[in-house]
């Protein structure tokens, strides 16, 4: 008998899918692509060789991330008839008496995930690089470019005020949990506060766009983006801040979170990506910095409340963790570096 598989009750979900999901065939097997403290994610293979993805909450937090199960449908599923590549939305189950908690169900795309620079070495020629490059700008600018009235997502999020409730919600987060001062994040945030560029129109906003997040074909192209669970409406000027923070020039010091693929021959530079964006999206970028620093700033404080949680057990670890302290310190200093390059 094959072993069970953690977070999924077989029982349930097999007729659940069967029933729902056009197209499927049972039974089928299930497969864990990506665990941990984010949405789990689940490749589903039917009796006919179908390919499919189920997105489920990590385990034991049902009620908080019920909601992100519909948004993270809905998400999808309104953005699939637009020009921004995702994988087709094929059903949501809200009964928790099915799996325990929310899921969805979405077509399976065939790609490849560019977290490290040996995967891409491995998978796309340097002519490749520069197109995959090149296919997230383009693809950004596709997301900015939809009307969220027109797809109905108008009431995703409040449309004016991004970048100010974020260093309401990130700072307040900081605070609360934080084991000892660090002196830029507090100075950081506040020159951030009073230097807030006038947000244009809102767009959607994905709140974690980079290259890992995205799904590239054999080509270098984005055929799908992931990971919608933090999109809302506001200034997709952030988008492009925080593309810069995880984007990584040869020349650089270091990646922003210590790994990254974009060093590569090939790849082309940050900057060239900002020029780009400006030129398919039509967007003023002269406050780029501004938003990069504010990138830099709300990684700190996230990456902050990770060192939290490590350093009170909360995440199984009793040591081993105390990189995060140093890489908190790191992400806020460049935050103040970069913003003080931009006055």
């Amino acid at each position: 008998m094959a072993e069970a598989v953690k977070g999924i009750d077989e029982a349930k979900v097999t007729p659940w899918l069967e029933a729902n999901v056009a197209g499927l065939v049972g039974p089928v097997t299930y497969d864990l692509i990506a665990g941990g403290h984010s949405n789990l994610t689940y490749k589903v293979t039917d009796a006919a060789g179908g390919a499919f993805v189920l997105r489920r909450p990590p385990l034991g937090q049902v009620l908080a991330t019920a909601h992100d199960m519909g948004r993270e449908h809905r998400i999808i599923s309104a953005l699939g008839p637009t020009a921004v590549p995702v994988a087709p939305a094929l059903g949501f189950c809200e009964d928790v008496s099915v799996n325990g908690a929310p899921f969805y169900v979405m077509r399976f795309v065939e790609g490849h995930i560019l977290r490290d620079a040996a995967t891409a070495e491995t998978v796309l020629t340097p002519e490749q690089r520069r197109t995959a490059g090149e296919s997230l700008v383009d693809v950004m600018a596709e997301i900015h470019a939809v009307d969220p009235d027109a797809v109905g997502l108008g009431d995703l999020g409040r449309k004016e005020g991004y970048i100010e409730r974020q260093l309401k919600r990130w700072y307040r987060q900081f605070e609360q949990s934080k084991l000892r001062e660090v002196p830029d994040v507090d100075e950081v945030h506040e020159l951030l506060l009073h230097n807030v560029p006038p947000q244009g129109p809102a767009t959607i906003v994905h709140g974690d766009y980079r290259l890992d997040n995205c799904m590239v074909d054999d080509t270098g192209n984005v055929n799908a983006v992931l990971d919608w669970e933090i999109c809302t409406l506001g200034d997709p000027m952030a988008d492009l801040g925080l593309l810069c923070v995880y984007w990584t020039d040869p020349d650089d010091e270091g990646a922003a979170l210590g790994v990254s693929a974009t060093t590569l021959d090939g790849f082309p530079r940050r900057a060239e990506l900002v020029a780009r964006y400006a030129e398919r999206s039509g967007r003023d970028v002269s406050q780029v910095g501004y938003y990069t620093a504010f990138g830099y700033w709300k990684l700190a404080c996230i990456v902050d409340g990770v060192y939290t949680r490590y350093a009170g057990g909360s995440m199984g670890a009793s040591e081993g963790f105390e990189h995060f302290d140093a890489q908190v310190l790191r992400l806020a200093a460049t935050a103040k570096h970069t913003l003080a390059a931009t006055t």
